[in-house]
């Protein structure tokens, strides 16, 4: 049996731990990266690109109550859930129920509304450094209400986000068409969110980011860790290949694999999984500016480099690697509201999202101290959140003080 030994290990290679990886070399740090699959390529790649600064309401609220059980169970919601899950998904749920209270509604957005602040000024910045200045696009990003009762609801909505200090207007059809000259409503409206920011090609950011880390010394390990473990002189990390490697810290960002590993250290984390899916069309001109999400159907349409993305729902029910055909159909039949000549798709993807019941991310040290620390469970936003994450990881690590305040996603908070 092999042992290597090292400094950092960073379980995880999607955008969130290569950009820990990347913050910590920067720091002249010695990091390995160990990740099964390719960096980048899971659901840092399959997103929906936006750096949302405006996302700032958590999944759980009070109108979530009154929906679950239609949303929940109409296998035609944005909204689903594997019937063959729902046992083992009672105790996540129950928790995300007790969430959606007004008041832990609330107090989640107002933690989540402090963490996303400055997510698109830290984007610029971590571009810039990996040479994707290209990638990152400034034009913001929009919610359509295609119907009246829905643009009543994205009024209260925006009043919701406003009062967390978000900038964001309400443009009504002839608005719309001149941001959006391809979308033709007969009713309602969107919202508009001058400040959001997106990537037309979030798989090509990320690999730059890879790169940067490999450059400046970054050993990645193709192999799958097994088990955790502390001993008299660090953590030992398990290999499926029977080595382990010895580090000094180890930083958690797994995502939706990350719970176990965080068992192992002695922290119960209710994640769950959200399977998220996206189809894409080719096309020389994607129909869209900037990322318009219909608010009402869960879904993203993302102008990407030569395709159009649609990709959003939620599914919950594990991590199982088969596709729901009837997902793949339902954001197929979503774009056709806004683009009815839209044919086949042309790939679709399924890819696993760490969620937590409070849409809280975990960024903490463990409860048993700082030689493991935990940088999972973003949810929707784990793009936008990235480089504010790597920063309050760095601090954690090097117990330094951190840029925001962090008592909210404490791994002890459970």
């Amino acid at each position: 049996m092999s042992l290597k030994k090292t400094e950092i290990t960073v379980l995880g290679g999607g955008v969130i731990g290569l950009s820990v990886a990347l913050r910590m070399l920067n720091a002249g740090r010695e990091v390995t990266l160990i990740d099964p699959k390719e960096p980048g390529t899971g659901t840092s790649f399959g997103n929906a690109g936006t750096i949302a600064e405006y996302a700032v309401l958590p999944v759980g609220s009070p109108e979530i109550i009154r929906q679950l059980p239609s949303l929940l169970f109409n296998k035609n919601s944005p909204i689903a859930i594997k019937r063959s899950a729902i046992l083992s998904l009672c105790p996540w749920l129950i928790k995300f129920l007790y969430q959606s209270m007004p008041k832990n509604a609330a107090r989640n957005a107002q933690a989540i509304a402090s963490l996303v602040q400055g997510s698109r000024m830290r984007w610029e910045e971590l571009s810039s450094q990996v040479g994707g200045e290209s990638f990152l696009k400034t034009d913001g990003n929009i919610y359509l209400y295609p119907k009246e009762e829905l643009l009543d609801y994205g009024i209260r909505d925006i009043d919701k986000r406003r009062q967390l200090g978000l900038n964001a207007e309400i443009l009504n059809i002839d608005e719309l068409k001149k941001l959006e000259p391809n979308l033709d409503l007969s009713e309602g409206g969107a919202s508009f969110f001058p400040d959001g920011a997106y990537m037309n090609d979030p798989g090509k950011m990320v690999k730059l980011i890879l790169n940067a880390s490999i450059n400046k010394g970054c050993q990645i390990i193709s192999k799958t860790a097994t088990k955790i473990e502390r001993v008299n002189d660090g953590i030992k990390v398990h290999l499926d290949n029977e080595s382990t490697i010895l580090t000094k810290q180890l930083v958690v960002a797994a995502g939706a694999y990350s719970k176990k590993f965080a068992q192992q250290a002695g922290d119960k984390i209710p994640l769950d999984v959200e399977r998220g899916y996206h189809v894409e069309y080719d096309m020389a001109e994607p129909l869209l500016n900037r990322p318009c999400c219909y608010a009402a159907g869960g879904f993203y349409m993302s102008p990407m480099s030569g395709r159009l993305r649609v990709v959003g729902t939620v599914e919950l029910g594990g991590l199982s690697p088969k596709i729901s055909q009837h997902r793949i159909k339902y954001l197929e039949k979503g774009a056709r509201l806004f683009f009815p000549t839209l044919s086949n798709p042309s790939r679709t993807w399924l890819g696993f999202r760490p969620s937590i019941p409070d849409s809280r991310p975990v960024i903490s040290q463990s409860s048993k101290g700082n030689d493991i620390v935990y940088a999972f469970g973003h949810g929707h936003i784990g793009l936008t959140l990235a480089p504010i994450t790597a920063e309050i990881v760095e601090s954690i690590l090097t117990k330094t003080k951190t840029p925001k305040s962090i008592s909210e996603f404490s791994a002890t908070r459970f």
